[in-house]
């Protein structure tokens, strides 16, 4: 490809292939669903200036990264443990006010961002991201396909993230 493809592209390309293949590594398909959303996001997303000149295997790359970052936390997180004489060096529950103030921004941010969303699309990704809804529960409750659910939250992911970035 000569130019950089379009998320509709990517998608409709590759979804499926991607799915299969991180269901395979991660033997979860709600696990890898959210892994290729991510894949995606992070593809589509990037700051490099640079056309996308082999997107499949951009997108293998990047989905093998995500799987490596997903098994490190779930190692890090059964290796967790926490020594009760080093409470005291544990950082404070306490959020600064500066972190406050802009944790309401980006939720101000993220909420007219959702309110731009197609309305299926933002049914779909609050269905799924506010009441946990799994892609499954998801298709069966609106009578569509788990592939559709997907691209609906793919592109309300892809959305949120664009505003905010373009809003800092």
């Amino acid at each position: 490809m000569s130019t950089s493809p379009t998320i509709n592209t990517l998608v409709q390309e590759y979804y499926g292939e991607i799915l299969t293949f991180l269901t395979s590594r991660l033997r979860s398909r709600d696990q890898a669903a959210d892994a290729v959303q991510e894949t995606f996001l992070r593809v589509l997303t990037s700051s490099s200036s640079q056309p996308i000149m082999n997107a499949r295997a951009l997108l293998y790359k990047t989905a093998t990264n995500i799987t490596i970052d997903l098994f490190r936390r779930d190692q890090r997180q059964s290796n967790r443990s926490v020594n009760l004489e080093d409470a005291h060096d544990l950082p404070s529950r306490h959020a600064d006010p500066e972190r406050v103030v802009a944790g309401k921004e980006d939720v101000q941010i993220l909420s007219h961002a959702i309110a731009e969303l197609p309305p299926k699309c933002r049914h779909v990704f609050l269905l799924h991201k506010v009441r946990g809804k799994s892609h499954r529960e998801i298709a069966a409750h609106l009578g569509i396909s788990q592939n559709m659910v997907e691209k609906h939250i793919i592109k309300g992911v892809a959305h949120c993230r664009q505003r905010l970035h373009n809003l800092k």
